[in-house]
């Protein structure tokens, strides 16, 4: 199981949009002591093994606004193109389809200004290792010599 929390400035605002765009399906709520629900939790449409959660707080939100917290896994390139015209019909702005440095990626801002990559598992085999601010592998008997105890 996976788990992704994410801190947003108006609760109401971001689960209508996170439903709205992603299917999200509310399945928790959290009132904090005074009784107002400051969080849910839930699964986005298409990520069952995965536990999706809104908490309300402007402050971390705030902190977190133009930042890539989250990549949501899209099968293919169609796929991709199916959410990319998705995001057209809903008028949700995105950037086109870019060639990342495994796969293709779509990035869109949800209202907190939280950067979200839609980012496809199929790899397109371009080397995109020279180019800045793209992934490049690490020597595998570096990653070899680490262990989890290090972590």
């Amino acid at each position: 199981m996976y788990a992704v929390k994410l801190p947003v400035r108006d609760l109401a605002q971001s689960r209508t949009w996170y439903e709205r765009v992603f299917g999200f399906s509310v399945e928790m709520e959290f009132p904090d002591a005074d009784g107002v629900v400051r969080g849910i939790s839930g699964h986005l449409a298409g990520l069952p093994t995965t536990w999706f959660a809104l908490r309300e707080s402007p402050t971390h939100a705030a902190g977190v606004s133009g930042f890539n917290v989250v990549n949501l896994a899209v099968e293919d390139r169609p796929a991709l193109e199916r959410w990319s015209d998705r995001l057209d019909e809903l008028g949700v702005d995105h950037s086109r389809i870019i060639d990342a440095s495994i796969g293709w990626i779509v990035v869109l801002d949800d209202p907190n200004g939280i950067e979200i990559h839609l980012y496809t598992e199929q790899r397109h085999g371009l080397d995109q290792s020279a180019r800045p601010g793209y992934g490049r592998a690490v020597a595998e008997e570096h990653t070899a010599t680490l262990s989890t105890k290090e972590f």
